[in-house]
């Protein structure tokens, strides 16, 4: 039986309804003002100890994503893939918050599969910058067959394992070769996080060099990059491909944390466009070439930039991708069966694994 790990154990593939492959469950609360102040800063005050499962901000971060998540079974999607790296995205550092999304999966009923990763040499937790490529492997794989980090959630896939805006750092290319070796131990699936949607075909080399299975490889953010041609040859390897920021028409150009002693006055500032549909006119493109069987949908929602995107994620939330963009799709000449495809077929197909004791 084909069945997928989520963060409540396996589940046979074909109850999963569709997939939102790529997303944050906990980066919903884009910080702990609305708990009443940092935790951290509570548990110094009274000389606790911090427990991630316990604090207002954790309970915060639940409600939150239950309430997101409401919208999707009247949709048909059953099912969300939290891509959240170590220390990213709401995830902390060891990966002991990821406890909090089988709460979350409780609560709402859908199923939530957790993935395991480093993201951006600039925000990687300093653990990770110091293990070597060994060390790195086994924690990946550990991961999978005992648990992130300390939550004891067993990741269902790897990722999304990150590289820079037109290079690969000495630490990614590490990371992605550790994460490439986990998943060819392991069987699971393995989805890439390209910045701009630069450097994908050097994924592609490095995963190939290490042995991967990449019939079960996800480029991602594919839909950032800006030349529809590239997109086209990274399709043409027979790797799947991910439009996962659908929604994300507006996002900050941001690739290392704000230094500490930022100066004070006025500050430069990068942004980014990419309308949904320039999306939708793509993926018409691209069905329409044959690709079809290799392409995954996602929003790659974060409550740091929701405020960007008012009328898309501001409005609709986890709604928008299978309610509004969706209906775009069928305007642009997709039919139902291929956006089917899209958000269940294909991510499905990545998801599954031999069940495992």
């Amino acid at each position: 039986m084909s069945v997928v790990q989520t963060v409540l154990g396996p589940v046979p593939s074909e109850d999963l309804g569709r997939i939102m492959h790529h997303e944050h469950l906990l980066s919903l609360v884009p910080g702990p003002w609305l708990s009443g102040g940092r935790p951290d800063a509570r548990v110094t005050a009274t000389g606790l100890k911090p427990d991630p499962n316990e604090t207002r901000y954790a309970d915060d971060q639940v409600r939150h994503a239950v309430t997101a998540l409401s919208g999707l079974a009247a949709l048909g999607i059953g099912t969300v893939v939290d891509l959240s790296p170590y220390g990213v995205a709401g995830r902390d550092p060891v990966g002991a918050n990821v406890a909090l999304l089988q709460r979350i999966s409780r609560e709402s009923g859908v199923h939530v599969v957790a993935g395991s990763s480093v993201y951006l040499e600039a925000y990687s937790p300093r653990w990770t910058v110091e293990a070597d490529l060994r060390q790195m492997t086994e924690r990946f794989v550990a991961d999978a067959a005992q648990g992130i980090g300390t939550s004891g959630v067993r990741a269902g896939i790897f990722g999304e394992q990150a590289t820079s805006l037109n290079r690969i750092t000495a630490h990614e290319e590490k990371c992605l070769r550790a994460a490439a070796r986990a998943q060819r131990e392991t069987g699971l699936g393995l989805t890439t996080h390209t910045t701009h949607g630069t450097m994908a075909l050097e994924q592609l080399e490095i995963l190939r060099q290490e042995g991967a299975d990449l019939d079960h490889v996800v480029i991602g953010h594919m839909d950032t990059r800006a030349d529809l041609g590239y997109v086209r040859q990274v399709a043409r390897t027979g790797v799947h491909i991910a439009f996962d920021t659908v929604g994300k028409q507006n996002w900050d150009f941001v690739l290392e944390p704000e230094p500490h002693d930022q100066p004070d006055g006025e500050i430069a500032k990068q942004a980014y466009h990419r309308s949904d549909i320039t999306r939708a006119t793509r993926l018409a493109t691209l069905v329409a070439e044959g690709f079809e069987d290799q392409i995954l949908l996602a929003q790659d929602l974060t409550g740091a930039e929701v405020w960007m995107n008012p009328t898309t994620h501001g409005q609709w939330g986890y709604s928008y991708l299978g309610a509004s963009f969706s209906t775009l799709l069928l305007e642009h000449g997709i039919t139902e069966k291929q956006i089917e495809k899209m958000l269940l077929t294909n991510p499905a197909r990545l998801l599954q694994t031999t069940a495992r004791p």
